[in-house]
C-alpha cells in the first residue's frame, strides 16, 4: 500500500480567473462593480487593534441580529459563515446524511459537486430541460436532500415560488436548500416559506449585491431547529469563524439599504442595456434575472470569443461543458465597461463577416 491510497481524492472547484493586471475589464466572476457603502468604510475607518488582537464574537451576534432586523426574523432563525459558499458547506454536513443521493441541477453552482464529493454524499446531478429550466416533477422522488440555486447559475433563470414550494411540500421530511446568492437582482425570494415550512433553508452571500466578495460574509435563513444544528456543527469545527473586522462592516452595509438598492438598481438598468445590445450583435441568451447574462452567439464558438476577449483583456466566464460550452458567462460591469465589451465585439464581430 501506498501513502496515498489513504489520501482523500477529489476534484476541486475551479474559481474565475483572478488577474493580477488592474488594467482589464473584469466581467468573469460575478463580482460588483461599484463600491460598498460609505457606511462600511466608514466602519473600517474606527476599527482598532481589539479587533486583531482578541477573538471575534463566536456567535457573530451584532451581524446574525442586523439579519435578523432587515428579514423581519428573530435571530434564532439566522446562522453566518464566511460566505455562502462556508454556510452551504456547513448546510451539506449538517443536513445531508441519510444515505441517499441529494439532487441538484446538472448545469447550476458547480460547488455542490465539489462538496458532495469532498463530504462522501451519494449525489446525483439532475438535467435542465431542453430551455435550461429546473423541473420541479424531477426533484419529487425519494432523495437524500435537495440543493439549487434561484436564480439558477451560470443560466441566470428563476424557479417560481410556487414551484419552489411544490418542491418543498413534496419533500417535507428532507432539506431544501434554495441557494439566493443572486436574488437581489431579480426573482421571487423564498423567505416568505421559512415560517410555513419547517425543512427549508435559504442562503444569501454579501458578495454579489453588497460589493463585499472580499469580504466573506454569507448567511442563512430556515427554522430555529435547522439553525441550531448548524451551530453545534460550526461549533465542532471552527468557533471562530468570521473576524470582527467582517463583523463590524456587515453590520454597516445591511443597515444601509437605500444605498444597496441603489446600486442593484443601476446594475439591473446596466444589465438591461447590454441585453439589448447584444441581440443587436447577434447574441442569444437566457432572460437572466442575475447580475451576469449566460449568452452565445449565433455564428462564433465561445471558446474563441472568450479568447479574443482576454487577448484584449476583457475576462468573462467559458465553461467548457456539455450543453453549455458554446455560452459566456458575462457579469454586469459598469456602464462604461460594457460599452467598451460591447464596442469589441461589434468590431470582432463585423471583422469575422469582411
Amino acid at each position: 500500500m501506498m501513502i496515498e491510497d489513504n489520501f482523500r481524492k477529489v476534484v476541486p472547484y475551479v474559481p474565475g480567473e483572478q488577474p493580477k493586471d488592474n488594467d482589464v475589464i473584469k466581467l468573469n466572476t460575478n463580482e460588483n462593480p461599484y463600491p460598498p457603502s460609505p457606511s462600511v468604510l466608514d466602519a473600517l475607518a474606527k476599527v482598532d487593534n481589539n479587533s486583531f488582537r482578541k477573538y471575534p464574537d463566536p456567535d457573530v451576534t451584532d451581524l446574525v441580529q442586523a439579519i435578523a432586523d432587515y428579514h423581519h426574523f428573530k435571530k434564532e432563525n439566522v446562522f453566518v459563515g464566511v460566505g455562502s459558499d462556508d454556510v452551504l458547506a456547513m448546510c451539506f454536513l449538517s443536513f445531508f446524511n441519510s444515505g441517499k443521493e441529494i439532487l441538484f441541477p446538472d448545469v447550476s453552482y458547480a460547488f455542490y459537486k465539489v462538496w458532495a464529493d469532498l463530504f462522501q454524499i451519494k449525489y446525483r446531478e439532475v438535467p435542465l430541460d431542453e430551455n435550461f429550466n429546473i423541473v420541479p416533477k424531477d426533484y419529487m422522488v425519494d432523495n437524500g436532500g435537495i440543493v439549487f440555486p434561484n436564480p439558477n447559475a451560470p443560466t441566470g433563470l428563476t424557479l417560481p415560488l410556487s414551484d419552489i414550494e411544490d418542491i418543498i411540500i413534496e419533500n417535507k421530511h428532507k432539506v431544501v436548500i434554495v441557494d439566493e446568492a443572486y436574488i437581489d437582482f431579480g426573482g421571487e425570494t423564498a423567505l416568505s416559506l421559512i415560517n410555513k415550512y419547517d425543512n427549508l433553508i435559504v442562503t444569501r452571500t454579501f458578495s454579489k449585491s453588497r460589493s463585499m466578495a472580499g469580504m466573506r460574509i454569507g448567511y442563512c435563513i430556515g427554522n430555529e431547529q435547522l439553525i441550531s444544528v448548524l451551530n453545534s456543527v460550526k461549533f465542532s469545527f471552527n468557533s471562530y469563524t468570521m473576524s470582527d473586522v467582517a463583523i463590524k462592516c456587515g453590520v454597516a452595509s445591511i443597515n444601509d439599504d437605500t444605498y444597496f438598492k441603489n446600486i442593484v438598481a443601476k446594475i439591473i438598468d446596466t444589465r438591461e442595456k447590454t441585453k439589448e445590445s447584444l441581440t443587436k450583435l447577434g447574441f442569444t441568451f437566457l432572460d437572466s434575472s442575475s447580475n451576469f447574462i449566460f449568452a452565445k452567439h449565433n455564428e462564433i464558438s465561445g471558446e474563441e470569443l472568450f479568447n479574443a476577449l482576454k487577448e484584449n483583456k476583457i475576462f468573462v466566464r467559458h465553461f467548457n461543458a456539455p450543453r453549455i460550452n458554446d455560452y459566456l458567462r458575462i457579469t454586469i460591469g459598469t456602464e462604461r465597461e460594457m460599452e467598451e465589451l460591447i464596442s469589441f465585439l461589434d468590431s470582432y464581430i463585423s471583422g469575422k463577416r469582411g
